[in-house]
């Protein structure tokens, strides 16, 4: 649906968001932001208010970010974690990191899907 290579843009991302809260359908912004599993989760939760809410209140986090928040959080590397552990390391440290990924893949922080697009993420830099 939306490019996941591209920049993401903040102002979209708050508009998607706020007529996620208005219209039946909601999830629009995840799919926007690459968070496609999320996207899916709110499509089939849109005929009960969860959606609706939950996208009130990411448009006021959006709104609130700063443009380096948003940058760090979207448009970075490995984007859609804030999570200082995930953020884009060192390339000596990056066996690391999937070892620390992996554990929170097994204590149940994170699923198989996302573990798996961190991972690749983290080795097409090698």
């Amino acid at each position: 649906m939306f490019d996941r290579t591209t920049p993401k843009n903040r102002q979209l991302a708050i508009v998607l968001a706020v007529a996620s809260m208005t219209i039946p359908v909601a999830g629009f912004h995840k799919f926007y932001l690459g968070q496609p599993v999320w996207g899916v989760i709110y499509l089939l939760l849109s005929w009960t208010p969860i959606p609706h809410i939950a996208a009130a209140i990411e448009a006021v986090w959006y709104l609130t970010q700063d443009s380096t928040q948003f940058e760090t959080n979207f448009n970075s590397p490995i984007s859609g974690t804030s999570s200082p552990m995930l953020v884009a390391q060192p390339m000596t440290t990056i066996s690391e990191s999937i070892r620390e990924l992996d554990k929170l893949r097994a204590d149940g922080l994170i699923s198989e899907y996302e573990f798996e697009q961190k991972r690749r993420q983290w080795l097409d830099r090698v």
